[in-house]
């Protein structure tokens, strides 16, 4: 499934487009411990956090993944949207709690990728 076919179909907020909405999500992750995201996030997992800080960005580019949703409603902080603009991650927004959005990422997967993990 495509970035921008979860934007969609869960009317996630785009704050940065990052180097394209066209990329693939195999996956996702939801984490608000950064080395526990460095350990076990895949590539091309979007990553679900209510963590606003630059080192998001950091370990997003470290392990290459598809994207950030910020949970509750959070906005990123300037020097995060520009930082994620610099390093081309793309950035979302929910206003759901982390357990509900990680249940709607999952089942829109598994809708459309059966082997989504």
């Amino acid at each position: 499934m495509k970035i921008h076919n979860l934007v969609k179909e869960l009317n996630l907020t785009v704050y940065e487009e990052g180097a394209s909405l066209d990329r693939e999500i195999t996956g996702g992750y939801a984490s608000d411990l950064l080395s526990d995201v460095m350990g076990h996030a895949n590539q091309d997992n979007v990553w679900v956090t209510l963590q606003n800080h630059l080192n998001i960005i950091a370990v997003a580019s470290l392990k290459d993944l598809a994207g950030i949703v910020l949970v509750q409603g959070l906005e990123p902080a300037p020097e995060v949207l520009q930082r994620a603009r610099e390093e081309g991650i793309t950035l979302l927004g929910t206003p759901l709690h982390t357990f509900e959005i990680c249940a709607r990422i999952y089942l829109t997967l598994c809708q459309h990728e059966p082997g989504a993990r």
